[in-house]
């Protein structure tokens, strides 16, 4: 059983989910920036890393992108949450294959296990665990 989460990767993703807030109503629930983080960069540093949004009584996480552009494509990232870590594991194996890695299934910052990869149709997903 997994949980699916929509990720929408923004070139202003603090703008973007006021609009969504606005247009449908809701409520941004919480922003971390790269600021937030060990050993940012200067240049990140108000750029976000998570930001997790109600709106239409739907959640949507939202992240700027900073490693690309933001392009027709990548803007989408399908997130599935995996209670544990034998599932998060099979899925991702299994989406990878014909695909491409861009951030192998490992151990991340807030505790659980994190990986991105696109899949042979070109669809962009996120895998991970429930933070422990």
């Amino acid at each position: 059983m997994a949980k699916h989460t929509t990720y929408i990767m923004s070139e202003d993703a603090k703008a973007q989910a006021e609009f969504y807030v606005q247009t449908f109503g809701g409520e941004i629930l919480s922003v971390m920036t790269h600021g937030q983080l060990p050993g940012a960069r200067e240049e990140l540093k108000d750029k976000v890393v998570n930001l997790s949004l109600i709106a239409a009584g739907v959640h949507f996480m939202m992240s700027d992108s900073v490693f690309e552009p933001v392009v027709r494509g990548n803007a989408i990232n399908l997130s599935l949450e995996f209670e544990t870590e034998a599932e998060a594991r099979e899925a991702f194996h299994k989406l990878a294959a014909g695909g491409n890695v861009i951030c192998q299934l490992e151990p991340a910052f807030w505790g659980s296990l994190y990986g991105q990869l696109e899949d042979k149709f070109g669809v962009r997903w996120m895998i991970t665990t429930a933070a422990q």
